[in-house]
């Protein structure tokens, strides 16, 4: 009697610990999604003039928080960033022609909004802002490789995603162009239908496979059997978060560019629709509108050995670029 009494202890003790774990991962999850990390678009008022900026928050190797506010001038590294009970504070230095001057904020995050007051010997700033968003898993062109039997087949998968965050794709051959139907991404595996037009009427076909941050494996399957598919994402080694260092005659200044898995890029905090990778040549271009004047910035790069280079001009002169990728967590994590 004692020992079924024991067992069925144990077993009561196992439906409840199963029970609490899902719901101890989810309050986990909640908390990234409403905490501190990634990127908040903020945007400030000097006068009339409205300015954006990025505060990029993280976690250095001994678990302490760190920071940076990136805007069109540059980026800044934060000191003393302290998070809690949703209450955020940190200071921030800046030096611009050789004026160095020292800021305060202090706000809360509540609800995926951040606000509060930037601080310093010239007043008080309001600062308000929101997370930004994550580009969904997925999104990006894919180089297909389909083995037949003896055959090997390409194709191009292309990916998007609309705000709300829903997929969509087509896909691109020599036969032509076409879109693909119930794209779904859970749990690292991707689905998806394609309908194949032939003279002997239409096929369709079904993929299930892996998706990983450069490569996707998988199979695809009809009334003909299974065919094996590998996936290669292009713009693999542009795709990122890269630290940059700019030298012009005005001093050096520190940068990022944030290059998203559709290539679309943040450089600052400048939103760039489309990035252009050709082998391993590298090319953006901007326009910003001050009052009633356009000011144009272009760079031309390229990518070498993880490293990039490469030269940004403007109406004021040529800058060098020099550029190291941080190490990837997450594909997409940008935001757009």
């Amino acid at each position: 009697m004692e020992r079924k009494a024991i067992l069925k202890v144990v077993l009561v003790c196992l439906l409840v610990v199963s029970f609490i774990m899902p719901v101890q991962v989810s309050a986990q999850s909640r908390s990234r999604r409403s905490g501190l990390y990634g990127d908040w678009r903020i945007k400030m008022k000097f006068g009339e003039r409205e300015f954006e900026s990025i505060l990029a928050f993280s976690r250095n190797r001994e678990g302490q928080y760190t920071g940076h506010w990136i805007s069109f001038w540059g980026m800044n590294e934060l000191k003393e960033v302290k998070f809690e009970d949703n209450k955020l504070s940190f200071t921030q230095v800046t030096n611009y022609g050789g004026q160095e001057r020292t800021s305060k904020f202090a706000g809360t995050i509540e609800q995926g909004e951040l606000s509060g007051l930037l601080m310093s010997d010239r007043g008080e700033t309001e600062v308000n802002g929101k997370r930004a968003p994550r580009t969904p898993r997925g999104v990006g062109s894919w180089e297909m490789k389909i083995k037949a039997g003896e055959r090997e087949f390409t194709g191009t998968l292309t990916i998007t995603a609309d705000k709300e965050g829903n997929l969509r794709g087509t896909w691109k051959s020599s036969r032509g162009e076409s879109e693909v139907s119930d794209l779904k991404y859970e749990n690292r595996k991707l689905t998806f239908k394609r309908i194949i037009q032939r003279d002997s009427g239409n096929m369709e076909m079904t993929f299930e496979g892996t998706l990983g941050y450069t490569s996707l494996e998988g199979v695809f399957k009809s009334d003909r059997g299974e065919a094996p598919t590998t996936g290669t994402r292009l713009g693999a080694s542009l795709i990122g978060t890269w630290n940059l260092d700019i030298e012009s005659e005005r001093g050096p200044r520190k940068q990022r560019l944030r290059v998203n898995a559709d290539m679309s890029a943040i450089y600052g905090s400048t939103l760039i629709k489309k990035i252009s990778l050709d082998g391993d040549k590298v090319s953006f271009k901007y326009v910003l509108q001050f009052r009633d004047q356009e000011y144009e910035t272009s760079f031309e790069g390229k990518i070498a050995e993880s490293k990039l280079t490469g030269e940004l001009k403007t109406s004021r002169g040529t800058s060098k670029v020099t550029g190291t990728r941080r190490t990837f967590r997450r594909p997409g994590s940008s935001q757009r």
